[in-house]
């Protein structure tokens, strides 16, 4: 189908409804929780031109049974019958918090017909009714696609004037930031990474050193882990996004790695260490799930502020590169997500060898 076409079906009315977490991905009454991680998976295959961004009801389902930290919402449009779309929220429970990312996901053969107008009013309207002011949310486009584009507000990076920006203009978004989809090719040799550790090791010196495990944590760096992690809602790139602050402990790393774990998934965590202080000065994290040719995916990655400088980016990246290759023999790519403005970063990721594969759009709605 021609991109940006509307398409004109007869149809009984529509019907938006709560979408209830089952006990169970397999379970009697699944089957609207499930047509999340299906419609997902049609609709990033559509925008991005590839399955780098596919999962499961499995992996999906333990974060929306555990509320402590983050309350998923979903709501489920049906025509004749069928699900032909989904709206998520995902609410920060820290106090004070007045943010709210939503998730329109559409099947992409039903733009047009009016759901996803609807489906992104229900979302604000549950918003609002939780107290939250400040929408956010991300569309995903293709690297590279022709046509009129809409630069960010920073300078760096743009989005096309897709069904998907205008959508969101039309509601009163506006675009924020752009970030930058990159994949690394896991299947050839390892030499670049090899030597670029060791290079940034040099630079960096004795008083730092690589630690790394597989998940769970252990108990003597559970809580300068802890920290580090919530150091990634004040120490990245935001541009004009409004994140909450997050307080970690170790309680919360402990159930988030019941939820991962429960998920089907291994996490590979490296650090650098100050070792005089003792103290975590940069992570990174490498995700699998249950599939072992799976697309890998790299999470958290963040050098704490008062480290910069040093080449700690490239030395985590690459510690962690280097040991996953006897984790996950068989993923074929690593996928990660950079703002575009974040040239430190970018620099080391295009050193490895990662190259653009997707866009994200980062959009806010500030509630009046």
């Amino acid at each position: 189908m021609e991109e940006g076409a509307v398409v004109i079906r007869q149809t009984t009315a529509l019907t938006i409804e709560r979408i209830a977490v089952p006990e169970h991905p397999m379970a009697a009454d699944a089957e609207p929780f499930a047509a999340i991680a299906r419609i997902s998976n049609a609709m990033c295959r559509h925008d991005t031109g590839n399955a780098n961004f596919d999962t499961t009801p499995a992996e999906m389902l333990p974060a929306w049974q555990d509320t402590t930290d983050r309350l998923h919402l979903g709501f489920a449009a049906r025509m004749d019958g069928d699900i032909v779309g989904i709206g998520t929220l995902q609410v920060p429970r820290e106090e004070g918090a007045t943010d709210v990312e939503l998730d329109l996901i559409m099947d992409p053969d039903r733009w047009g017909e009016g759901v996803e107008d609807q489906l992104l009013d229900r979302l604000e309207a549950e918003a609002r009714s939780l107290g939250r002011s400040v929408l956010q949310t991300y569309t995903l486009h293709r690297a590279g696609s022709d046509g009129t584009r809409l630069t960010a507000p920073t300078g760096f990076g743009s989005v096309p004037h897709d069904r998907q920006t205008a959508l969101l203009l039309a509601h009163g978004y506006t675009l924020e930031q752009i970030e930058r989809n990159s994949v690394l090719d896991l299947t050839g040799g390892l030499e670049r990474l090899e030597r670029m550790q060791a290079e940034a090791q040099a630079f960096a010196g004795d008083d730092f050193r690589v630690v790394a495990w597989t998940m769970p944590t252990p108990d003597e760096f559970a809580e300068g882990f802890a920290y580090a992690i919530s150091r990634m809602s004040t120490d990245v790139p935001t541009a004009g996004m409004e994140w909450t602050e997050e307080h970690w402990d170790i309680e919360r790393v402990r159930r988030r790695e019941a939820r991962l774990t429960a998920s089907g998934l291994t996490v590979s965590v490296a650090c650098v260490q100050h070792v005089p202080s003792g103290r975590i000065a940069a992570y990174t994290e490498l995700v699998i799930g249950a599939e072992p040719a799976a697309v890998t995916h790299q999470w958290g990655t963040l050098v704490l502020r008062e480290f910069r400088g040093r080449r700690l980016g490239t030395l985590v990246k690459c510690a962690n590169l280097l040991r996953w290759r006897s984790l996950a023999p068989e993923s074929p790519r690593v996928s990660t997500f950079n703002a575009e403005e974040n040239r430190p970063m970018l620099d080391v990721n295009e050193a490895m060898g990662f190259v653009p594969a997707s866009v994200a759009g980062g959009w806010k709605k500030t509630l009046g």
